[in-house]
C-alpha cells in the first residue's frame, strides 16, 4: 500500500514598519531554533514561505541564516514557496501589482537560493474566484487555502485529503485544502493524538494526504510556545514520531506531493478566508450573533460549517480608515502606471524607487483587524502611509505649486477634493463635516492624521473574563483570553465621528475638558457631521457651506461656512480654516464652539515627541488645558513641527485618543494620536452678525 502524506506549509512574516526588536525576538525565539529539530530529523520535509520584509531583514541582519537555509533547500528537505513579496492581500491590489509582487519574490529566491518557486503562499488565505487569472499570468502552479473554503463550496470533510484544480476562464491553479483540525492540533495537542489522527486518515484515504498551512510563529513566537516547542521538546518529539511512522507516513513538501499525485478533481471555490478572519470582518452586531451560534452549536460541526460569515472586503466597510488606505494605494498605483513610460525613459532609477515604495505600501497588516491584523497598530498604519507619501513625492518630481483635484483620489463618487504640492497633500471630505481625512507632510515624509475612531468591537464584551496571567497550559491564540494591564474596561468609550481635523463641535457652556476626554460633550450632530456643499474649489480659497441645526444644544438653525486656504513654500506648508455660523431662524444661542484637530506622531511617552507652549513641554500622552490658542507639536525623530494658531480662542483642550484592541498578546491599550479642541464662546441670535473663528496649521521642518 502506498504511503500517506503529511504536507506542511509554514509561513513566516513580519510586516513593513514593525519594530526592530520584534523582528529580532521572533528570530531568536522562532525562526532560528526551528532549524535545529528540522536538521536533526532529515526525513521531515516542509514547505517554507518567508515574506519579503522578513527576507530583507534576514539578509541584512542575519545573512548566515539564509546560508544555512540554503543547505536545507539544496538537499531537498525544504521547499521555498513564493507569493506576493511584501505580503499583500492579493485581491485588494491591482492585477498588474499582483504580478509584480509575485515576480519580485521569484527574483529574490532565484538570486539568493537559485530556485524558482512553484507555489505561492496566499496571504491570509483570502481567496476570490478570479485569482486563477493572476496566478496563471505569474506562472504559479499551486497555492493553499483552508478546508473552510472547500466546505463552503459544498465539499464533504472526507473529500479534503488531496488537492483540486480551480479554474477561471482560460487559467487554472492547483489548490491544497489546509485542515483546520491540524491547525489547532499542531503544536498544541499531544504528539500521540496527532499521530493517531493521521493514522486514521491514512486508513481511510490510502495514498492521499493531509495538509496544514499556518504560521511558523506558532513554533516559538506565540505566547508560551518557545518553552513548549523547544525547552520542553515538543517539536523534537513530534518530528521523531513522524519519522518513526515511515512505513506508512511520508512528511512531504507540497511540490513533492504534486509530483506523486494528480488532482482529485475540479473545485469552484467561493470568496472566503479562514473562519476566524471571516468572523472578524463582520460588523460587530453580526459578529456577536455568529459567536453566539458557534457556542450554541459547538457539538454540531455540520452546522458550524454552514454558518454564513463575512469576507475580507468587509473590513473596508467596517473601517473607513482601511478603505481610505486602500483607495490611496490604488490612486498611487494608477499614477505609477500612467507615469511609467515617461519615467522609464527619463529616470528609471526614480521609477524603480517609486514602484518599491508602492509595493511595500501594499503589505496587508495595516488594512484589517483581528487578533493578527494591524489596523489598530498606528506604527503599521504610519509605515504603509509613509511609503505612499514617498511614492507620490517621487512620481510628482520637483516641487510644484498647490493644485487641487476635484475627483479626489480618482474616485469622483466620494466627492473629495485632493490638494497637493511638493511639500504636502490633503484630502478634504465635504460629506463628513468638511474635514480633512488625510494630511501628509511630504517634506518630512510623514502622515500627520493617522488616527482611528474608537468603536465597539465584539471582543470588548470579553474583557471581564480576561486574565493578565497566561496560565500554565499552552494554547492557540484563538483559544486564549488575556489582558496586558488591569482596568482596560474603563477606557471603553466610542467616537461619534471619524478622527478628522477641522471638525466643528457646538456644545453647552457648562461642559468641561473632562467631558471632552470622556466623549460626553453632547455636541450637536450638525454641524459636526453635516454634508457640505462645495461653492468654490481652489488652492487660494475653497469655500463650503451647509445649513445646519444646533439642536439639541439650542433651537436654532444656521448657515455654516468653511473657507480653507492651502499654501506651501520651500519646505513649509500651512492650512488655514475660517469658520462662520450665520443665524437663520430660531431662538438665541449661548453655548461654546470648538474646532477639533487630530494629530498622531506615534510615540506618546518618547522624549523626542512632545507638545510645547510657553515654557512648558509635555509628552504626547498628556491630557490638559492650554490657555490661549497657540500650541506646537514637535517630532524631533522625523524633524518636523506642527504649529497651531487659533486667534481669540479661550483655550485648547488636549486629550490622548486610546483604543482597547486585541492582539496576539491579549487586550492592550494603544495610543492613536491626540485630539485638540480650540474653544470660543458662541453667542447667536436671529438677525445678529455671524459668529466667526479661524485656525491655522503650519507645517515646518526642523
Amino acid at each position: 500500500m502506498s504511503r500517506f502524506h503529511l504536507v506542511l506549509l509554514l509561513h513566516a512574516h513580519q510586516p513593513v514598519g514593525n519594530f526592530e526588536d520584534v523582528f529580532e525576538r521572533a528570530y531568536r525565539q522562532c525562526y532560528l531554533p526551528f532549524l535545529d529539530p528540522l536538521e536533526r530529523h532529515p526525513a521531515v520535509h516542509v514547505g517554507l514561505h518567508f515574506s519579503g520584509p522578513l527576507w530583507e531583514w534576514l539578509e541584512s541582519r542575519h545573512p548566515d541564516y539564509l546560508d544555512r537555509l540554503r543547505g536545507f533547500v539544496a538537499r531537498g528537505q525544504v521547499e521555498l514557496v513564493g507569493g506576493g513579496f511584501y505580503e499583500p492581500i492579493l485581491i485588494s491590489i491591482p492585477h498588474a501589482d499582483r504580478i509584480a509582487q509575485i515576480r519580485r519574490m521569484e527574483e529574490f529566491l532565484q538570486r539568493r537560493f537559485a530556485v524558482r518557486p512553484q507555489g505561492a503562499w496566499l496571504t491570509e488565505r483570502v481567496w476570490e474566484p478570479h485569482l486563477p487569472q493572476s496566478f496563471g499570468a505569474a506562472g504559479v502552479a499551486y497555492t493553499l487555502v483552508d478546508d473552510n473554503h472547500f466546505l463552503l463550496a459544498g465539499f464533504e470533510p472526507d473529500q479534503l485529503f488531496g488537492y483540486y484544480r480551480v479554474e477561471d476562464l482560460d487559467a487554472g491553479v492547483d489548490v491544497f485544502p489546509g485542515l483546520e483540525k491540524l491547525r489547532y492540533f499542531i503544536p498544541f495537542q499531544n504528539v500521540e493524538e496527532i499521530v493517531e489522527f493521521l493514522r486514521g486518515a491514512s486508513s481511510a484515504h490510502p495514498g492521499c494526504m493531509a495538509a496544514m498551512g499556518d504560521d511558523l510563529e506558532k513554533f516559538g513566537s506565540w505566547p508560551g510556545t518557545h518553552e513548549h516547542c523547544y525547552t520542553n521538546g515538543w517539536l523534537d518529539r513530534f518530528f521523531a514520531a513522524l519519522e518513526s511512522c515511515s512505513d506508512w507516513l511520508s512528511v512531504s513538501t507540497p511540490a513533492e506531493f504534486r509530483r506523486l499525485s494528480s488532482p482529485l478533481g475540479r473545485a469552484a471555490l467561493p470568496t472566503a478566508s479562514y473562519s476566524e478572519m471571516m468572523e472578524w470582518s463582520l460588523p460587530t452586531p453580526a459578529r456577536l450573533r455568529v459567536e453566539s451560534l458557534v457556542a450554541e452549536f459547538a457539538g454540531r460541526p455540520d452546522v458550524q460549517r454552514s454558518l454564513r460569515r463575512g469576507t475580507w472586503r468587509g473590513f473596508l466597510v467596517k473601517y473607513p480608515e482601511a478603505d481610505l488606505l486602500v483607495r490611496k494605494m490604488e490612486h498611487v498605483s494608477r499614477r505609477l502606471r500612467a507615469r511609467t513610460p515617461a519615467l522609464a525613459h527619463s529616470d528609471p532609477a526614480r521609477l524603480e524607487r517609486a514602484r518599491t515604495h508602492l509595493l511595500r505600501a501594499q503589505c496587508n497588516d495595516a488594512y484589517w483587524h483581528g487578533i493578527f491584523g494591524g489596523l489598530y497598530s498606528p506604527h503599521l498604519r504610519d509605515a504603509v502611509a509613509s511609503e505612499l507619501v514617498e511614492a507620490e513625492r517621487l512620481l510628482d518630481g520637483e516641487p510644484a505649486p498647490v493644485r487641487v483635484r476635484r475627483d479626489g483620489l480618482g474616485s469622483p463618487e466620494h466627492g473629495e477634493l485632493y490638494f497637493t504640492s511638493g511639500v504636502f497633500s490633503a484630502l478634504l471630505d465635504p460629506s463628513d463635516g468638511a474635514t480633512l481625512s488625510a494630511l501628509d507632510f511630504r517634506a518630512a515624509g510623514a502622515p500627520l492624521v493617522n488616527s482611528i475612531a474608537r468603536r465597539p468591537e465584539a471582543y470588548h464584551a470579553h474583557l471581564a473574563q480576561a486574565s493578565s496571567s497566561s496560565g500554565s497550559q499552552v494554547a492557540s491564540i484563538h483559544d486564549r483570553v488575556r489582558v496586558k494591564e488591569p482596568g482596560l474596561e474603563r477606557l471603553l468609550r466610542y467616537d461619534r465621528w471619524r478622527r478628522n481635523p477641522f471638525r466643528l463641535l457646538v456644545f453647552a457652556e457648562e461642559k468641561q475638558s473632562a467631558d471632552y476626554a470622556a466623549l460626553s460633550l453632547g455636541e450637536a450632530s450638525d454641524p459636526a457631521g453635516a454634508a457640505f456643499r462645495v461653492q468654490r474649489a481652489s488652492a487660494a480659497a475653497t469655500e463650503l457651506e451647509a445649513d445646519v441645526s444646533l439642536d439639541p444644544v439650542a433651537g436654532l438653525r444656521a448657515r455654516c461656512a468653511k473657507i480653507f486656504r492651502f499654501r506651501s513654500h520651500d519646505a513649509e506648508a500651512s492650512i488655514h480654516a475660517a469658520v462662520s455660523l450665520a443665524p437663520l431662524e430660531g431662538s438665541q444661542v449661548r453655548c461654546r464652539a470648538g474646532i477639533e484637530l487630530v494629530l498622531n506622531r506615534l510615540a506618546p511617552s518618547s522624549d523626542d515627541r512632545y507638545f510645547a507652549f510657553g515654557s512648558e513641554r509635555h509628552p504626547l500622552s498628556w491630557q490638559g488645558v492650554v490657555p490661549g490658542g497657540a500650541l506646537r507639536l514637535v517630532d524631533e525623530w522625523k524633524r518636523l513641527a506642527v504649529e497651531i494658531s487659533a486667534p481669540a480662542a479661550e483655550e485648547l483642550w488636549i486629550t490622548p485618543i486610546e483604543t482597547v484592541s486585541e492582539s496576539e498578546d491579549g487586550f492592550e491599550r494603544v495610543y492613536q494620536g491626540s485630539q485638540i479642541l480650540a474653544l470660543w464662546p458662541l453667542h447667536l441670535a436671529p438677525g445678529a452678525a455671524p459668529w466667526q473663528a479661524e485656525i491655522e496649521l503650519r507645517l515646518t521642518t526642523l
